[in-house]
């Protein structure tokens, strides 16, 4: 929410642990793009059919399915760090035997191990980011999204372009390129605490007994299904080399993480989650329905491919976030679950894919895949009503959208507080304290509310901070302003992913107690971030019937408002 001294702190002065691990994220979302342009390669050289190609998929993500079902157990067991040097190691040795392999069947088989490596290293590398970064978890965000972006558009370039030399060539690159991060994560990630409790290998499986993450992982089974029949199997009729398919998938990996990071929250802001959901899969099932017709027209499937990224990049955020706001179970054993269904239909896609493709044309994988969208539709909506609920608060079970949680004393009625909205950050108490100035200045006692998010980047959920760790900062917030006679109470507001949800939670709290104004400073994440449409200052000052006013311990305080948030955007650019 804030910076000291009003300057929002760099996201990329980060320990050097940070900046190991956000290298590795780079060359870990290369993965599938790195090795699309050379698929055509492939069957070329090692005298196999697509069928056979498509394999490399199959047993990647079948393997990774499975083995997400135990890594929250090992890492609970082994701990982050070395279940992340693990699973980076794994990764090295396996894309280095793809390299030097001579059978497509050798190649299918190393990436099977190759896929576990990646269970190990996605499964923690976003819990270690945010662990090890500085100044809270907004610069770790934001590092995790660039390594996110980076890698989706830059790892199809890249293939295409070491594909050009060799079909060999994208192996022999990751292998290298991971291993840059192995010596860097060894010599510089310090070992992290274990959790508290270990998970159970059955915890996963077990999870999936909940009726909403059931649904949601059917739902992302059958959505992975038609993803992965296009992925495996576009490249071919697009009838262009390794360097040329390496540009195609570089537009549509571009347009998945502009989507993902930039576009999805502002569309889940204005519509919702499950309306958003229904038409980008019905989307996704009109731009393969359109490849299958024109699959013997290269430049239909080129324009088709690249335009799915923007539908990929929204549904794989969204689908998460649905995820987590609906599963009853804790954040690894949700993702865990989640994880495994969505891989299994990854990896049984391609496989599929190239049975029916052999039996008939190339155009039937295709159509399926559009079905596969569709289907999904009514999947999706069987669990509409727990969906609608967990974003609503019906009051309904568990808790699941933004809830705010007292700390400290009760405040006293009578008088109109100001509120202050900070992060777990290093900038929190120069704001808490700026606001407190300013509620003293108004007259009115001070509400401290600390948001603790669980943040969601693609498809990696991780909670920022504990309820405990949460707690102890707005502890020493009351604890400081006490010492000074400054009435003061606080709160905790904990949220899912979706930021605007959190921001109309607090304006209809604000509107509960009368506050008199509500305060908020500079987000760590930057101005783009922080009064984009869809952020919780945007929804907030939308929302709230009080005045919300911008903080900072150098100027004197700014309300916010439609215009004001439009100014702010444009200094920011």
């Amino acid at each position: 929410m804030s910076a000291s001294h009003g300057t929002a702190a760099s996201p990329f002065k980060q320990p050097r642990a940070v900046w190991a691990v956000a290298f590795a994220c780079v060359i870990s979302f290369m993965g599938i793009g790195l090795v699309d342009p050379i698929l055509p390669a492939l069957a070329e050289n090692l005298h196999a059919s697509p069928s056979q190609v498509s394999l490399l998929f199959s047993s990647y993500l079948i393997v990774t399915a499975v083995a997400m079902l135990i890594v929250g157990w090992f890492s609970s067991r082994f701990g982050a760090k070395r279940t992340l040097v693990i699973g980076l190691a794994v990764i090295v040795v396996f894309a280095a035997l793809a390299g030097t392999s001579g059978s497509i069947d050798g190649i299918v088989g190393f990436r099977a191990g190759w896929g576990l490596g990646n269970a190990l290293f996605i499964a923690t590398s976003l819990a270690v980011i945010v662990a090890s970064a500085s100044g809270g978890f907004g610069g770790a965000i934001i590092l995790y999204e660039t390594a996110l972006g980076l890698g989706i558009a830059v790892g199809p370039l890249l293939g295409g372009e070491l594909g050009a030399i060799s079909w060999r060539g994208p192996f022999f690159g990751v292998a290298v390129l991971m291993a840059i991060a192995l010596v860097a994560t060894l010599a510089f990630v310090p070992a992290l605490p274990r959790p508290e409790r270990r998970s159970s290998p059955l915890d996963p499986l077990k999870a999936l007994r909940h009726r909403g993450l059931l649904t949601m992982g059917i739902m992302a089974l059958l959505y992975n299904w038609g993803f992965f029949t296009m992925l495996g199997y576009a490249p071919y009729p697009m009838e262009l080399n390794a360097h040329q398919l390496g540009l195609v998938f570089t537009g549509w990996g571009l347009l998945v993480a502009a989507f993902s990071v930039f576009f999805a929250p502002r569309l889940q802001a204005r519509y919702g989650t499950a309306p958003v959901l229904y038409a980008n899969l019905l989307g996704l099932g009109i731009v393969l329905a359109v490849i299958a017709a024109g699959v013997g027209t290269p430049a239909v499937v080129i324009v088709a491919v690249i335009l799915s990224g923007a539908f990929i990049g929204i549904n794989n955020t969204l689908t998460t976030q649905a995820v987590m706001l609906v599963s009853p179970v804790e954040r690894p054993v949700a993702s865990s679950a989640y994880g495994f269904l969505r891989f299994i239909g990854g990896g049984l896609a391609p496989y599929v894919a190239g049975r029916l493709a052999d039996a008939t044309d190339l155009s039937v994988p295709f159509y399926l895949g559009a079905a596969t969208f569709l289907l999904a539709i009514p999947v999706l909506a069987s669990g509409h009503r727990l969906l609608r609920a967990a974003e609503t608060d019906t009051g309904e079970g568990e808790p699941l959208t933004p809830v705010l949680t007292p700390v400290g004393a009760a405040p006293r009625g009578g008088t109109r507080p100001v509120i202050v909205a900070v992060g777990g950050h290093d900038g929190a108490a120069a704001t808490v304290d700026t606001a407190a100035r300013f509620a003293q200045d108004t007259g009115s006692p001070l509400e401290i509310v600390h948001v603790q998010q669980t943040a969601v980047v693609e498809e990696q959920a991780v909670d920022t901070e504990t309820a405990d760790q949460a707690r102890v900062a707005v502890t020493a917030h009351l604890d400081r302003l006490a010492a000074l006679d400054i009435p003061v109470t606080g709160q905790i507001l904990s949220s899912v992913g979706d930021h605007a949800a959190a921001g109309r939670v607090l304006a209809r709290h604000a509107a509960e107690v009368g506050a008199r104004a509500i305060a908020v400073g500079r987000s760590p994440r930057g101005p783009l971030a922080q009064f984009a449409d869809g952020s919780l200052t945007t929804a907030l000052t939308h929302a709230a019937d009080c005045t919300v006013v911008l903080v900072d311990p150098e100027h004197t305080p700014r309300p916010l408002t439609s215009a004001t948030l439009s100014e702010l955007r444009t200094e920011a650019h």
